[in-house]
């Protein structure tokens, strides 16, 4: 029987554009049961110059989104719904990786510089010594971050230094730096053909130039820009009327609305920041509207999660899929003693340690690479434990469990050691898309599209798993002393400064060189609301 010709209708649909490190995706929601209609997904490659260094090509990432667009709506007609029905469109974003592109020929002037890449190690140590006291929290009081290679004002300022093209982009003001929502949005609302340059306070909040207390980076306000639109394709004319990066979507996405609440490795405060006496970042979580006051969060990133699966699979070759992954250690269900602290980019939250390097110990001649595929599952838990432990001790709240979401919570295994390690449930929802639908919700829920009420009926659809612990605490606080430990043997490995970089702040005073990749390639201002507007 031929398949029907009519369209369903399904009432307002929002959909998500969600950039991750390894992978784009662009997902559409029902609007009214949170249900995921439609997806689809491409990977991204990233390439190694050298070592420590991580790079991706922004023209293979905007053209992941239009072709994760295509698809996707390609899918929704084959299943009779109407794209028509898509009201708002919203961006979710890999947080911290940098980029500079020329605004009159819409070309990047060089490869996004990763998050994790390592390139500015030396610069940092460079930074740190000039502060009173070589503190690396000395900038803390206005951030919330630490100086760090994680952040984007020193991918930036390597950028101006080290990359002719970025340099003469910015004498004859043609630069313009952005994250990756910045890039794609300015791609899409029309690129050098009258793209808008901007960016959203969660985004703005990592990138070390930005004032968490007073919301700006400079004390003149531009006027509000309440909606952003496709240019162009199927979408042409549908708002871009949200933007998340990807941690802050997946707060939202999980419905976490009032102090204290806790989903992945994010505690929120609502009003006003609070800040860490140990090793976590204080950031923006969201702020959803023009008149809504900014809500802060304390995060500590597990830095090296899904990308431990990708090591071991692109790097060792000893398996073939995160599935793989899953069966391996399953198959011991121990390590065995092997102990596997990835810090391939350093050590992030709660130490805060660039020096360090990933390492895998307690080896014997009994171990296989089982045991290595279990170690590698209980250092994702393992780091979780760490940032978990800070956030009772800064918060005097204690945990009594976790939310969770993202790719990796389909590993049961990984769930179930998550919680014997925590000695907390984990809840699992049954929808993992919560950094998507997050994006999605605050796109809908914006002024002038008003199809999301961010309410907890939103989510009607979504149930969830719990996993109970099932080990005692005992044999947790033995197994997770042993990852602290070795933890420890991890540090201080790498003390030489990395060979290729350059620098020209052996005299420059470290306040102005915070400011001055902002002095030199942007007059961005706050709007207060949504989206901060980049000025030439």
């Amino acid at each position: 029987m031929a398949a029907s010709s009519h369209r369903i209708m399904l009432g307002p649909l929002v959909a998500a554009i969600d950039q991750g490190t390894s992978s784009t995706r662009f997902l559409v929601f029902n609007s009214t049961t949170a249900e995921l209609l439609s997806h689809h997904q491409v990977e991204i490659k990233q390439s190694f110059p050298k070592e420590g260094w991580v790079e991706e090509d922004p023209k293979e990432i905007l053209q992941s989104v239009y072709e994760c667009m295509e698809r996707t709506c390609e899918k929704l007609t084959q299943l009779n719904i109407d794209i028509s029905n898509i009201k708002a469109i919203g961006v979710t974003n890999q947080r911290e990786t940098t980029l500079v592109w020329d605004k009159e020929t819409g070309e990047p002037l060089y490869n996004a510089i990763v998050w994790l890449d390592l390139r500015t190690q030396s610069t940092v140590e460079r930074l740190i010594n000039k502060t009173p006291g070589r503190n690396k929290n000395h900038l803390k009081h206005k951030t919330g971050l630490p100086i760090s290679t994680y952040f984007s004002a020193v991918k930036l300022r390597w950028l101006m230094d080290n990359v002719n093209e970025v340099h003469e982009a910015i004498v004859s003001h043609r630069a313009m730096f952005g994250t990756i929502d910045s890039w794609l949005i300015w791609c899409l609302t029309g690129g050098k053909s009258g793209g808008v340059h901007c960016t959203d306070v969660t985004n703005a909040s990592r990138t070390m130039l930005f004032n968490i207390h007073t919301m700006d980076w400079d004390p003149e306000l531009c006027k509000y820009e309440s909606c952003l639109s496709f240019k162009s394709g199927a979408l042409s004319g549908i708002p871009i009327s949200g933007c998340l990066g990807d941690q802050s979507a997946a707060l939202v996405g999980q419905m976490c609305f009032q102090d204290g609440q806790i989903a992945l490795i994010f505690m929120l405060w609502e009003i006003y920041p609070v800040m860490s006496d140990h090793g976590l970042l204080t950031t923006v979580a969201y702020k959803l509207g023009r008149d809504k006051p900014a809500c802060y969060a304390l995060e500590g990133s597990v830095a090296i999660a899904g990308a431990v699966v990708r090591w071991l699979q692109d790097n060792l070759g000893i398996i073939g899929s995160s599935e793989e992954l899953e069966k391996l250690a399953a198959s011991v269900g121990t390590s065995y003693g092997c102990y596997f602290v990835p810090a391939f980019s350093g050590l992030y939250a709660p130490y805060w340690e660039p020096s360090a390097r990933g390492i895998i110990c307690g080896l014997t001649q009994f171990t296989n690479k089982s045991h290595l595929a279990f170690a590698a599952l209980e250092a994702v838990c393992f780091q979780t434990r760490e940032i978990l432990d800070a956030m009772n001790q800064d918060s005097g709240i204690p945990l009594t469990q976790l939310q969770v979401d993202g790719g990796m919570t389909s590993n049961r295994l990984l769930m179930q050691l998550q919680a014997d390690i925590l000695c907390i449930p984990v809840v699992k929802p049954s929808m993992p898309e919560t950094t998507a639908l997050g994006a999605a919700m605050a796109a809908g829920a914006a002024e002038g599209v008003s199809v999301w009420s961010l309410s907890p009926e939103d989510l009607s659809e979504v149930t969830s798993e719990k996993f109970e612990p099932q080990i005692n605490p005992e044999e947790s606080e033995f197994r997770y002393a042993r990852w602290k430990k070795a933890v420890q043997k991890s540090m201080n490995w790498e003390t030489t400064e990395p060979v290729g970089e350059t620098s020209i702040f052996s005299s420059v005073p470290l306040g102005f060189y915070i400011m001055g990749s902002m002095l030199m390639l942007i007059g961005a201002k706050y709007i207060a609301g949504q989206f901060l507007i980049f000025t030439f």
